[in-house]
């Protein structure tokens, strides 16, 4: 899957693979300083585990899923960004909030993004947004009915998060990838949804 990235690369594409067996090594580099830390997030926010860090975690998820649980994003052969997309009913952090819980409908069908991870010097570049662009395709080849998210809505008058909030993404970029609001959880947090047509 190819995406150009947008403004900020003069028609440089971003190059967003499945985050297969073999991407391991490379991707720990997405997570930065970061990376050195196992208890770190390494995206395990949703989920539960009983590994003994996050990184092993990740590390085991991304090489036995059957399905990658996620896509990497790279730019002239370097790693600069990550997502988790994936079936809503594998997140226990989505699927038992009460707050998500009045606003999304039970389809077993539904996937959910749920966090993105772009290098620091490749923030605001369009990196984001390749990943949620080439989410939505994979998603739609697995089968999803819908595709879901919680972003930030960092337009607001009462909205001034820090960068390490929007870890889910803006409003305004899945706004421009098609998606629709269907609640809100908070003033500043929409939950985000994308009807899908199976590919």
């Amino acid at each position: 899957m190819d995406f150009d990235a947008g403004e900020g690369f003069d028609q440089t594409a971003v190059r967003v693979v499945p985050a297969t067996a073999e991407q391991w090594p490379r991707l720990g580099h997405v997570f930065g300083p970061r990376r050195k830390d196992p208890n770190s997030c390494w995206c395990q926010r949703f989920l539960r585990h009983e590994e003994p860090d996050n990184r092993s975690a990740l590390r085991r998820e991304v090489q036995e899923a059957e399905v990658p649980i996620g896509l990497v994003a790279y730019l002239n052969d370097d790693v600069v960004g990550w997502t988790r997309v994936v079936p809503r009913s594998t997140l226990p952090g989505i699927i038992e909030n009460r707050a998500l819980a009045r606003i999304l409908d039970d389809d077993p069908d539904a996937w959910w993004v749920s966090c993105f991870v772009v290098r620091r010097e490749y923030r605001g570049k369009g990196i984001g947004a390749a990943l949620l662009d080439a989410a939505v395709d994979w998603a739609a080849q697995h089968g999803a009915s819908t595709l879901e998210g919680h972003p930030v809505d960092t337009c607001g008058p009462a909205s001034t998060p820090s960068p390490s909030a929007i870890f889910t993404g803006t409003l305004a970029m899945f706004q421009r990838a098609g998606f629709t609001e269907i609640g809100r959880t908070y003033p500043t947090r929409p939950v985000m949804r994308r009807k899908l047509l199976h590919r």
